[in-house]
């Protein structure tokens, strides 16, 4: 139940980002950019991921592989590490208080679920505990 709220939550909050809250900015390439980036990103992961080890929900899956190749050779959660980055594009695209605290609770949101997410890892799966050392969880070198 707690999976299906996260995601829920994340969903909701991209949906309410995505409408045009905000004045659009001057600055529409470089929003474009960042989310394209994002994009990418997520693309990177995708193409790692073998048809039918993904899933939106933090859960492991019962036939849920640990891939640590890629770009998960440098960070561990890829899709997550997109979404934020393709959201931020979005804020720069429609710049608002109201954005700011949205991509604030997105941020939170999808924290929660990396933490819940590793846990259920760590559990499962003891190479994981070595993945992490050699690993950060959403941005290269830093975090």
């Amino acid at each position: 139940m707690k999976s299906k709220i996260l995601v829920f939550s994340q969903f909701f909050i991209i949906f309410l980002m995505t409408l045009p809250f905000g004045t659009p900015t001057s600055s529409l390439y470089i929003g474009l950019i960042i989310s394209l980036f994002g994009v990418f990103v997520g693309v990177m992961a995708l193409v790692k991921n073998k048809i039918g080890n993904f899933n939106i929900r933090p859960d492991i899956k019962d036939s849920g592989a640990l891939i640590t190749n890629g770009i998960y050779g440098y960070i561990r959660h890829p899709m997550y590490a997109s979404v934020l980055v393709i959201m931020f594009g979005v804020i720069i695209l429609y710049p608002s208080e109201f954005e700011y605290i949205l991509y604030t609770l997105l941020v939170i949101t999808l924290l929660i679920k990396l933490f819940y997410e590793e846990s259920l890892w760590k559990f499962e799966n003891k190479r994981y505990q070595e993945y992490m050392q050699t690993t950060k969880r959403l941005i290269p070198f830093v975090f």
